[in-house]
Formats: structure tokens, sequence, C-alpha cells
């Protein structure tokens, strides 16, 4: 090996170590003060600096590299987003200030995963450790305020803001504790435990999760439950079956019939839903624009749709109190219509596809369920929050990328023994 070789080398590793010492600080941030501590601080925009800070370490590691790499499936989402901010400006969606507000929000999840994908940061022993200890802390004083949920009423109002936020709280610490461990069954015990605790939310969408994640962990755990065959097909199904008939009454309240009255946001959200299908249908093929409908930016300056499609009286979605406009994900997604419905939904193949394609090749199941997991309560909570494009949202993200990029060195190590 030549001199040259040992010194590029040499370089590349203490850029990576670079990189893994403030990835580490950036990951417990954007937890500690992104979702722990996010209502008590009362730093709203903790999520976007984190995402800025993140994006520069991304730029750094790119410009020390060698070869100036970049991860394809990145610049082609920043491809489809500056077509959809170049479109919205040219159609007049809404205010400059405010398509360019949900540009930013919209793009945030994506640049954080393959931010962190590409840049493959890797704990060390002791920062496991230290994580592992933290959620332990942290759980404990979930598990008191959950409790205390029991005999005081709206404590977890008082203290977290709503009850949604705490059980994403505790899934964060949760799955945190479950990362940072050996993934040995007393590990996996002690993480149902934990997640446990949300249950005294009272949230259907925790629910769901819960069902969604006890099934995953306990029966899906092993190497061999993850294999391709009748019995864990029939497995999975009954999994997806038990998460329907607990979120049951959410889902016939948002896409059967309205079940709520004009003083609930279950009106404005179902209200949100049954217009997105009219927005997907009117604006073909590329929705209404950024700013326009079910985002925060749509209501920092009014947007016209509301009055369009005649929502604009209920409550919640009025332009005197919009506070439930930004209550849901799912909805929002015709501001990109059916084009970018549909590359929305191909994002989540690729991830899945590729977490699958590395399981097959590094055996490793404690990935593979933690990736699932992720995409398993993103996928159930933004049915009524906007979570994706929110803080816990950005610290989800961060973290399946930590994840995939982790499967990923996996991966490489394998082929590079065979």
């Amino acid at each position: 090996m030549s001199n040259n070789m040992i010194t590029e080398n040499g370089k590349i590793e203490q850029l990576q170590k670079f990189v893994n010492i403030h990835f580490f600080e950036l990951f417990v941030a954007s937890w500690i003060l992104g979702v722990i501590f996010y209502t008590i601080v009362g730093f709203e925009a903790i999520d976007e600096l984190c995402a800025g800070m993140l994006f520069l370490l991304f730029i750094f590691y790119v410009f020390e590299t060698p070869e100036w790499r970049i991860n394809k499936m990145l610049l082609f989402i920043l491809f489809v987003f500056s077509f959809y901010l170049f479109y919205s400006i040219q159609i007049k969606s809404n205010t400059i200030k405010c398509i360019f507000m949900d540009f930013i929000i919209q793009l945030k999840p994506y640049l954080a995963f393959f931010c962190v994908y590409h840049i493959a940061p890797k704990f060390t022993g002791w920062q496991r450790k230290l994580l592992k200890d933290l959620s332990l802390l942290i759980w404990f004083c979930l598990c008191f305020l959950g409790v205390s949920q029991l005999f005081v009423r709206d404590i977890l109002v008082t203290v977290m803001g709503h009850p949604t936020v705490f059980a994403a709280t505790v899934v964060s610490v949760s799955l945190v504790y479950l990362y940072s461990s050996n993934y040995t069954m007393k590990d996996k015990v002690i993480f149902i435990i934990m997640l446990s605790v949300g249950l005294l939310s009272g949230r259907a969408k925790f629910y769901g999760f819960f069902a969604c994640a006890f099934v995953l962990v306990s029966y899906f755990g092993t190497a061999k439950n993850l294999k391709l065959n009748l019995k864990n097909i029939v497995a999975f199904v009954g999994m997806f079956v038990v998460v329907l008939l607990v979120a049951w009454q959410k889902i016939e309240i948002y896409f059967i019939q309205n079940l709520g009255d004009e003083s609930t946001d279950s009106l404005a959200r179902f209200a949100l839903y049954a217009t997105s299908f009219k927005i997907f249908g009117d604006y073909m093929p590329f929705g209404c624009g950024l700013g326009t409908f079910a985002t925060h930016a749509s209501r920092v300056d009014y947007s016209p749709i509301y009055g369009e499609y005649g929502i604009d009286y209920i409550w919640g979605l009025s332009k005197s109190y919009s506070a439930f406009i930004a209550d849901t994900y799912y909805p929002s997604l015709a501001e990109f219509g059916v084009v970018g419905l549909i590359l929305f939904v191909l994002f989540w193949f690729y991830i899945i596809k590729k977490a699958f394609s590395f399981f097959v090749k590094t055996n490793d199941t404690r990935l593979i369920i933690m990736s699932l997991l992720i995409i398993g309560f993103l996928a159930i909570e933004n049915v009524a929050d906007a979570t994706f494009t929110s803080n816990r949202g950005f610290f989800m993200m961060i973290f399946l990328g930590l994840i995939l990029s982790e499967q990923n060195v996996l991966d490489n190590r394998v082929q590079l023994k065979s």
C-alpha cells in the first residue's frame, strides 16, 4: 500500500470520527430538545435549526471526501422539490413567503434521512451506553407522569401540551433504548414494558402502534420469522387487521362518516380528507401547489383553497380560528397532486425495499425491526397528526437514516468478506 493511500485513508478516518462526534451531539439535541422537552422549552424552530446544522455537516462531509460523492436519490428529491417550488410560484398558489416556508418544511424530513444515510455516522460503545442510560432515566420520569394522569386530570396536557406528545415521547425513548441495547430477549421485554406506558395517553393511534410493535418484536423479531412464506404472510396480515381493529374508531371518523360535531377537531380532519380527494381530481396532475392546503404555511397567509371548496366556515379551518389546518399529514399531499402522491408511495417503497435487501445479506434482525417500527410509527401517526413534517418526524427520519446507514455498512462488510 502506497504512502499516499495510507495518508488518504487516515484523512477519511479522521473525517468520519469528526462526523460521528458531531452527529451524536445533533442526535441527542434533536431528541432531548426536539422531542422530550420540545413543549417545555418552547423553542419551536429547534428542528429547523438542527436540520440546518445537519445539512452543513453533510456539505462539509461531501466536500472533504476525495470523490465528492452524493446520493443520487437525494439529488432526485431536490430536483422534485425544486420543480414544485417553481410550479407553485408560477401558479401563485400563495404568497412567496408561504411557498418558501412550506418548501422548507416539506423538504425537511427527506433531507434529514438522506443526509444521515450519506454521512453514515456510527456511535461508540460509551455513546450507546449513554443513550441507553438516558432513555431509562427519562422513561422513569414519563412513567411517573403517566401514572399521575390516573389521579390528576389533564396533567399530560399541562406538562406535555397534549397526550399525543406524551405518547410520541414514550415511543422515542423506547426506540432509543432498543437501538442502544444488545437486542436480547430481556431487552425486547423491557422495550415492550417501556412502550406500554404510552397506553396511559388514551390515544387510539398509540394503541394501533403498540399492537404493531408488540407483534413485530415478539413474533417477527427473529430472522426466521422475517422470511417470505405463507405462515409469516398470514401473521403479517393478522397484525395489520389487529391494528385496523384497534384504530377503527378513528378510521371510521376520518374516512367513512363524520361522528364529530362542529366544536371538535373530528369534523375538521374529516373535511380535510374529503376535500383532499376533490383537489387531487381538480388539480391534475401536480396539485394545488405549496402553501395551500392542510399545512402550517397555508394558515400563515390564509390559503384561498379553503374558501374555494367551502370549508372555510368549519371550526378549526376558518381564517379566524385555524388551529386544526395542519392537524394531519396525508391530506397535505394534495398540494403535490397525483404525481406527488405516487412519488411519496415510491419513496417509502424504496426505503422498505432497501431495508429488506440489506437484511437478506446481513441477517441483522435488530436493524430491520427498528426500521419497520419507525416506518409503522410514522404511517399510523400521520393519519391524525402532521408528524412527518414536525419536530418528532425530523427526529424519526434522522433515526431511520442512522439505522439504514448502519445496515449499509454491515452489508459492505459482508460483501468484502465474501
